[in-house]
This record gives structure tokens, sequence and C-alpha cells, in this order.
């Protein structure tokens, strides 16, 4: 449907089609709220287990070994939550 279409329509028509923009335009802003709000969480998340793994490497250097790689593999497991709701939402 072209603008003048839309232009020279009749309002219910030209009502219809308002509401069904709006309604698509509703969806695309709550789908980005959503994977906004749903990266905040996994951020802290990632952020504090960072931050427990650097306090136990300066208090047990010899362990850096065992706390690098129960980091790396919770950081990945913590992504990979992440990954799977953000495609969840862009899915539905």
């Amino acid at each position: 449907m072209s603008l003048i279409d839309l232009i020279l329509c009749e309002p219910c028509t030209f009502k219809c089609v308002c509401t069904a923009f709006l309604g698509g335009l509703i969806v695309i802003i709550s789908s980005i709220q959503s994977i906004g709000l749903g990266a905040i969480g996994p951020g802290i998340g990632q952020g504090t287990a960072s931050g427990k793994a650097i306090e136990g490497l300066a208090r047990q250097p010899e362990a850096e070994g065992k706390i690098r790689g129960t980091l790396l593999l919770s950081l990945a497991f913590m992504e990979a939550l992440t990954s799977r709701h953000h495609a969840t939402i862009i899915i539905h």
C-alpha cells in the first residue's frame, strides 16, 4: 500500500493500517527492552565471578590453573544462557 493509497482511503481502512503498524512497533520495542534487561543479570554475574576469581588468585597464587579453568567454564555457561535467552526472544 503506497502513501497515496493511505491518504485517499477511508478512515476505517487507515485506522486498521495504523493499528497494525503500531502493534508491530510495540513488539519490536518490547523485544529490544527484553534483550537489554536480559543482559543485565548475566553481566552482573560475570563481573562478580571474575572479581572473586581475582581475589582467589591474590590469596592463593599456586591455585591459578584450577581457578582459571573454573572461571572460564562458568563464564562460558553464563554466556550460553544469555545467548539462548536472546535467541528465544528474537524467534518468538
